[in-house]
């Protein structure tokens, strides 16, 4: 459903399923279920719902690239760009790198899919 709602509305694909967790964007939203199941729906350009590609979704779809991993927190960033937890401790950042948003180093490309931030500690020397 494409139209703006003036009232709560359920969302009937999460129907038997008991949703821990949810963060919006500017855009688009995000989900997590109590057994740490991923969704993302809304806006998907510069890659920002983790499908691996720029689509929309009108409805929740599963990240699949997070599947078999526990998603204990998730944050929809105000631009184009989301962040999810892992219950390992693992952090995975997606969708628009510029200024380096993603905390890729380098890399401040656009990523299509979720991917980790390996962790640089610098020393204080």
């Amino acid at each position: 459903d494409e139209q703006s709602q003036l009232l709560p509305k359920k969302i009937e694909a999460f129907a038997g399923r008991r949703v821990v967790a949810v963060s919006g964007g500017e855009y688009h939203s995000l989900a997590i279920a109590a057994d740490g199941a991923f969704w993302s729906w809304g806006d998907g350009l510069r890659g920002k719902l983790g499908h691996g590609d720029q689509q929309s979704q009108p409805q929740p779809k599963k990240i699949e690239a997070l599947a078999g991993r526990r998603v204990v927190a998730v944050s929809g960033g105000r631009g184009d760009h989301s962040i999810a937890l892992t219950a390992d401790g693992s952090v995975f950042t997606w969708g628009a790198g510029e200024d380096g948003s993603l905390g890729h180093g380098e890399d401040t490309s656009d990523q299509l899919l979720p991917k980790k931030i390996e962790a640089r500690i610098a020393s204080a020397e």
